[in-house]
């Protein structure tokens, strides 16, 4: 695909991925945030899923800081409803406006199911009517001064199309460059198209892929993303074999691991095939510390994404 210098939404080329956050004292991390914002990063995913609220997380980081742009990655349609989705969206974009994106998604069925106690049945289907209640939903508080933005976790065909459609565009977590490269053709050249990367700063190979592989394993037996790869042309083998591990093949195509320069070249495979913007999540063996070196290694190489 060509190489084509697309709008970045505000956000920068290169963003940062973490749970990382939720796992600290909540004022370490303001202060991990406004560090990453003095770095050079515009924008900070966080996820939801048995963590902290992250409206209320999003609201206490966007307080700490000036300019930075705080991402949900993603909230899950199952945790709210509709109507109390919309409030919140509205409620941190009136206080601070475009400094707030938020990425929906339909999460996974053992989440809606065991966690939220909801039903997850043709998720296509129920974001659609979701966001149809989402836009219809009364408010009654003060708006929002410019209209507030929104993505969806989108992986196949028709949620990446509902995305554009219905949002800025797709927020995609574990994958490939290749399906980058596929979303942009179906999302069409406006959308935003904001792709998930896992990387470790390692580079040795048995290590690296042992961290590669922990953090694979808890998506790999997901339907979600199992059927996304295997949409791609990889094999169940691939994606879990016997012993319920990827291969070194999947290991590679998901996780960029290496010298900065590798992680780099990574970074701008999703760009040059059709991403607008790259969240980095920085992995580690270290369950609970913060990659505070690795950020600031990347950070180095913001410029080269201009």
């Amino acid at each position: 695909m060509q190489n084509k210098k697309r709008s970045d939404f505000g956000l920068g080329r290169v963003g940062i991925w973490t749970f990382d956050l939720d796992l600290q004292p909540m004022s370490r991390a303001q202060e991990a945030v406004v560090e990453l914002e003095e770095l050079g990063f515009r924008c900070v995913w966080v996820p939801e899923a048995v963590g902290r609220e992250p409206f209320a997380s999003c609201a206490m980081l966007l307080s700490a800081t000036k300019h930075l742009t705080m991402a949900t990655g993603i909230a899950s349609m199952h945790a709210r409803s509709a109507t109390t989705m919309a409030a919140g969206w509205k409620t941190l974009s009136e206080k601070f406006g475009d400094r707030f994106l938020l990425g929906i998604g339909a999460s996974h069925q053992h989440l809606a199911e065991k966690v939220h106690q909801s039903t997850y049945e043709k998720p296509y289907s129920a974001m659609v009517e979701y966001l149809d209640a989402m836009d219809n939903a009364v408010y009654f508080a003060a708006a929002p001064a410019t209209a507030p933005r929104r993505v969806l976790a989108a992986l196949g065909p028709k949620m990446l199309k509902l995305s554009a459609q219905r949002g800025l565009g797709a927020h995609p977590y574990f994958v490939p460059v290749e399906h980058t490269a596929g979303a942009r053709e179906i999302l069409g050249e406006d959308a935003l198209l904001a792709p998930e990367i896992a990387v470790v700063f390692d580079t040795n190979a048995e290590t690296a892929r042992a961290t590669a592989r922990q953090h694979m394993l808890t998506y790999n037996r997901l339907p979600n993303y199992a059927n996304n790869l295997l949409r791609l042309g990889y094999s169940q083998n691939d994606i879990a074999g016997s012993d319920k591990m990827p291969s070194d093949k999947m290991v590679d195509a998901i996780v960029a691991w290496g010298t900065l320069e590798t992680i780099v070249g990574r970074i701008k495979a999703h760009l040059e095939a059709g991403a607008n913007h790259v969240s980095v999540q920085v992995l580690s063996s270290k369950v609970g510390v913060l990659p505070n070196a690795q950020w600031r290694e990347l950070a180095t190489a913001l410029k080269s994404f201009n």
